[in-house]
């Protein structure tokens, strides 16, 4: 039986690593060799950097080429079995499998030759880690209706990836996420999830951090426990509120659906859970995410992102904490939310939904 420390790894037949999390009480062997014949991997990603905004692009043309939705036959993230053609998987069946992603923007070793303008401080290449993680063999899966086993299998392995990739030297932060649904730009509908491990501490970290930085400076306490000790105490827009952890709708929400979930502890990042925690995490995670899929009569599966928001792996940890956004771009039943001129040009954003009214609405949904 594998654990959250200690997964089943394997290489398949490119030189990528991949890693099985089986759920507790079930032993497999994972001894499926990958027989296919594959391209050399392209490790040619650059960053450039913005002097305008003081932030990092990364320039990743062989996405391009990257799988584009599918069919269910063709599915790479489905187990390999004798009636498919073989897969990202080997396996014939698993539980919850994790593999460094065969288009990655991130690479954790520049490619030789490597195309640019040189290596100075605005053109590098972009080092790093890019993963795929599939939650379940069941192509049709959705992780709100997993078992709750595997819930627990799912959090472990966050909470494993997040320590090993943490430990790379080039890494400064570490981000798990889900995206669900095409209309959120999904290529593959496989239930999977992805993460990042960036070179760089990313905008909207560095954002957080120095409002954090001011409010330390000016209170001498957390910002963001301040703000979940305020959601608490006001209760409008409080959805969740457990013995561990506690759910609301943020009072300047960006999206027409938008939670945040964090712990009631000050803590940076996933591995920094207890027993306790975790196992409460497990359970109000798919709470959420069927209250989600339930916001809009008549339809079964809402698109929706969820990112962790973890502290960058080397500075200004004491200043972060861990939380969990998840949003939804839907609007209404069949209208999504644009980022249009006014977001997508200037960064100032307009919401049409009242972040109380959501939060009435996703109380409703037990």
């Amino acid at each position: 039986m594998t654990s959250e420390r200690n997964p089943t790894r394997r290489t398949l037949a490119d030189g990528r690593q991949i890693f099985y999390f089986d759920d507790a009480g079930r032993t497999r062997d994972h001894t499926a060799r990958d027989t296919r014949e594959l391209p050399t991997l392209d490790h040619s990603s650059r960053m450039r950097y913005d002097v305008l905004t003081g932030e990092w692009i990364t320039v990743a043309s062989h996405r391009m080429t990257r799988t584009h939705l599918p069919s269910t036959a063709e599915c790479p993230l489905c187990p390999t079995n004798e009636t498919r053609t073989p897969t990202e998987i080997p396996d014939a069946d698993y539980d919850v499998a994790v593999f460094e992603n065969r288009f990655p923007s991130f690479a954790s070793s520049p490619q030789d030759g490597a195309p640019g303008t040189g290596d100075g401080p605005g053109d590098r290449p972009a080092l790093g880690h890019c993963e795929v993680m599939c939650f379940s063999s069941d192509h049709t899966a959705s992780v709100a209706e997993l078992p709750l086993e595997r819930m627990r299998t799912i959090v472990g392995a966050w909470i494993s990836r997040t320590e090993e990739l943490s430990a790379d030297p080039v890494v400064e932060q570490v981000f798990c996420f889900e995206n669900r649904g095409e209309e959120i730009g999904v290529t593959l509908t496989h239930p999977h999830g992805q993460i990042y491990a960036y070179p760089y501490v990313t905008p909207r970290t560095r954002s957080m951090l120095t409002q954090a930085d001011k409010h330390f400076e000016r209170t001498g306490r957390s910002l963001l426990a301040d703000v979940l000790a305020s959601e608490r105490e006001d209760g409008t827009r409080l959805i969740y509120d457990g013995d561990h952890w506690s759910a609301y709708v943020p009072i300047a929400a960006r999206w027409p659906i938008e939670i945040h979930l964090a712990p009631h502890r000050d803590i940076p990042d996933l591995p920094s859970l207890n027993d306790e925690e975790r196992e409460e995490l497990a359970v109000v995670y798919q709470d959420l995410l069927r209250r989600v899929d339930r916001f809009y009569p008549g339809i079964d599966r809402v698109p929706y992102i969820a990112a962790w928001h973890q502290a960058p792996v080397r500075i200004d940890r004491p200043l972060s904490r861990l939380h969990l956004q998840l949003f939804s771009i839907l609007r209404a039943p069949g209208k999504l939310k644009y980022l249009a001129g006014s977001e997508s040009a200037m960064g100032a954003w307009v919401n049409d939904a009242i972040p109380e009214a959501v939060a009435a609405r996703l109380r409703e949904l037990k």
